[in-house]
């Protein structure tokens, strides 16, 4: 199948030097795309920035910001039933949800900016997948990520319920090894169906095996 797999940060720029962003290596959305591909499937990597090297086999597209992401994630999946392609989306990337409302187009200087600073909502690339999958049916699924803190997989499943997930994967990001940067992650995989699946702590390509055994199920 296709897998299309998201990973990284995405960064919303003030201007040409400052942004918004968060701490997301692409470290989890990478081993999935290696461990995809190590499998013989098609997989297209949309990454934001990040210093890592492109795994064998994938074809990596590098954007920056959320509306980039999205416009590249909904072409790689195109129209899968059209196409006679079964298509899987994995949206591993921290995507930020909102952006500045104006960017400069060169460096403001201290006088130049505002105490408040005026954002506007990002595109929700899950959401509009979520759009194509009736039209889709049984050739398209998704899966997402849940970085969460305090009581993950709560939210976890309101996620996966509002935009039409196959199931997502929950962590809380302030469990020691189960952050952002670590080699490791504590997940649990949340379905509709309000199953949970709870890993204990391994490391982020063990992970990815358990989650692309997932996706290979769903078809």
């Amino acid at each position: 199948m296709k897998i299309v797999v998201t990973a990284g940060p995405t960064r919303e720029h003030l201007d040409p030097v400052r942004f918004l962003s968060n701490p997301s290596t692409g470290k989890m959305g990478f081993v999935v795309a290696a461990e995809a591909a190590k499998r013989g499937h098609n997989v297209v990597l949309v990454s934001g920035p990040v210093s890592l090297k492109t795994p064998k086999g994938v074809r990596r597209i590098d954007v920056v910001s959320a509306r980039q992401m999205c416009k590249e994630v909904l072409d790689a999946v195109g129209s899968p039933k059209d196409e006679g392609e079964r298509v899987a989306v994995v949206s591993v990337a921290a995507v930020a949800d909102w952006r500045p409302a104006v960017c400069a187009s060169v460096k403001l200087k201290k006088h130049q900016m505002s105490s408040e600073l005026k954002l506007v909502r990002n595109p929700d690339i899950l959401k509009k997948l979520s759009s194509k999958i009736a039209r889709n049916n049984g050739f398209l699924k998704l899966v997402g990520f849940a970085a969460e803190t305090g009581k993950p997989v709560k939210e976890a499943a309101r996620k996966c319920r509002e935009k039409k997930l196959s199931f997502i994967v929950a962590n809380d990001v302030t469990e020691p090894g189960a952050g952002f940067a670590s080699e490791t992650n504590k997940v649990s995989f949340v379905f509709p169906d309000a199953h949970i699946k709870d890993l204990p702590l391994m490391t982020k390509g063990k992970v990815a095996k358990f989650l692309i055994n997932e996706v290979e199920r769903l078809f």
